[in-house]
C-alpha cells in the first residue's frame, strides 16, 4: 500500500484540497494494513491503522474519515494502476494441455485480464523432473506459448505478453530426479 500512500500524498500536494504535506495510510484491498513511519522536522509519526494520517506541523497522528479520503482523492485513487496479480495453472503429464481444473480456472483468469486496459503479463512455465533437462526445457517453452495463445485469443496484444520456459529448474515442490509431481507442472501468470 506504500505506492498508494505515496500517490495519495503527492495528490494532496498537487490538488490544494488538503494540507501541503500529509500522508494517509490506506488499507489494502484485502483490508490488511501495513505500517509506515513518517519523520519530518523532528517529529516521528507511526501510521499503523487504516486512514491514520500524519500532517506537517501536527504533533499527533490523526484519524481521517474513509469517506472524506475517498471524496477528496477518489479520482487520483481511481487513476492508479491495478494491483499486480498472480495466477497458477497446471498441466497434464508430459503435455502442453491444462488439467481440467485449470481449464475451468482459466476462464476466471481471462475475465480478470479483460478488465485491465493495458496489462503487462509474464507467463513462466515449468515442468516436473521426469525426463531429461533439454526435453523439459522444450516442454516448458511450449506450455508458455500455449498460454500466450489463450491470452492473444481474448484480445491481449502479443507485445504485452512475455514468456519464459524454466523447465525443471525452479520446482515448486522440491523432488529428486524423475519424480512425477503435478504441482511442478505449472505456469505462473504474473500481471501488472
Amino acid at each position: 500500500m506504500l505506492l498508494v500512500t505515496a500517490a495519495l500524498a503527492w495528490a494532496m500536494v498537487l490538488s490544494g484540497q488538503a494540507p501541503k504535506d500529509e500522508v494517509v495510510l490506506l488499507p489494502g484491498a484485502d483490508g490488511h494494513v501495513g505500517r509506515l513511519v513518517v519523520e519530518r522536522d523532528g517529529q516521528r509519526h507511526v501510521l499503523d491503522r487504516p486512514y491514520a494520517a500524519s500532517r506537517a506541523g501536527a504533533t499527533e497522528v490523526e484519524q481521517r474519515d474513509p469517506a472524506a479520503v475517498r471524496a477528496s482523492f477518489g479520482p487520483v485513487l481511481a487513476a492508479l494502476p491495478g494491483r499486480p496479480a498472480s495466477f497458477l495453472l497446471y498441466f497434464e503429464f508430459g503435455k502442453d494441455e491444462l488439467t481440467p481444473a485449470s481449464r475451468a480456472e482459466l476462464e476466471r483468469i481471462l475475465d480478470e485480464l479483460r478488465r485491465r486496459p493495458v496489462p503487462d503479463i509474464a507467463v513462466i512455465a515449468h515442468t516436473d523432473t521426469v525426463g531429461d533437462v533439454a526435453d523439459n526445457d522444450r516442454l516448458s517453452a511450449q506450455r508458455a506459448e500455449r498460454v500466450k495463445q489463450y491470452l492473444i485469443g481474448i484480445g491481449i496484444a502479443a507485445s504485452r505478453i512475455h514468456t519464459a520456459g524454466r523447465g525443471e529448474r525452479e520446482l515448486l515442490v522440491p523432488t529428486a530426479d524423475n519424480v512425477d509431481e503435478p504441482r511442478n507442472r505449472r505456469v505462473e501468470i504474473n500481471v501488472r
